[in-house]
């Protein structure tokens, strides 16, 4: 018996797996306002009742898809801001990392650059709670290094929250640049480097 639940619970976690891909496949042409579900399950060759074995409503998957495309990234940007090296290599790391990032999972960027101000509530809010998320993790590790004696919770939350505005960006352009010839992912990674360059003299020069 235990068997066979094993077996179903790996079939409905595969179909559920191939519901939000199809979903992230169709969005990289419409934005989730306008994604029905008998798209979704058209694509995935289910019926479209379904979809509700998985998912409430086209939003419940949309913040699904919020989580897979972020809820990974919450290590890798603790490490990058904490990690050894002076502010410039750190800087040029943090880059590196985000071009790399866009190369590897364009859709995901695409969606959450297209959904961040997009008209379905739920899933804004739940990029929004993810963002809060990630400003608060910097703001740990940036708590951390000798330069920020002295600062307050809200000073480094402000500063925490220009650098996760500033590497979002950055992905949005480095995404543009995807088909672009190499001189604009070129000129994408040394204007990255120059604002995240210019909050750190800002932050090395700040006073409350």
């Amino acid at each position: 018996m235990s068997h066979t639940l094993g077996i179903r619970q790996a079939q409905k976690q595969k179909t559920r797996q191939a519901l939000l891909d199809a979903a992230l496949a169709l969005l990289e042409e419409q934005s989730l306002s306008s994604l029905g579900l008998r798209e979704v399950t058209r694509a995935v060759g289910v019926a479209p009742t379904a979809f509700y074995r998985h998912f409430r409503s086209t939003a419940d998957l949309g913040v699904e898809l919020v989580e897979e495309a972020l809820g990974s990234l919450h290590p890798m940007i603790g490490s990058t801001v904490s990690a050894a090296g002076d502010s410039d290599e750190r800087i040029t790391r943090a880059v590196a990392l985000i071009a790399r990032h866009v190369d590897a999972y364009p859709a995901h960027v695409r969606f959450i650059a297209r959904e961040r101000h997009g008209g379905v509530q739920p899933v804004r809010e739940a990029i929004r709670r993810q963002l809060a998320r990630f400003a608060e993790e910097v703001k740990a590790a940036l708590a951390d290094r000798p330069e920020s004696a002295g600062w307050s919770d809200e000073d480094l939350l402000m500063l925490a929250g220009l650098y996760v505005d500033q590497m979002l960006m950055t992905a949005s352009q480095f995404l543009e640049a995807l088909e672009g010839p190499a001189e604009e992912r070129d000129r994408v990674t040394r204007v990255a480097i120059q604002r995240l360059r210019l909050i750190d003299i800002g932050r090395r020069h700040w006073k409350e």
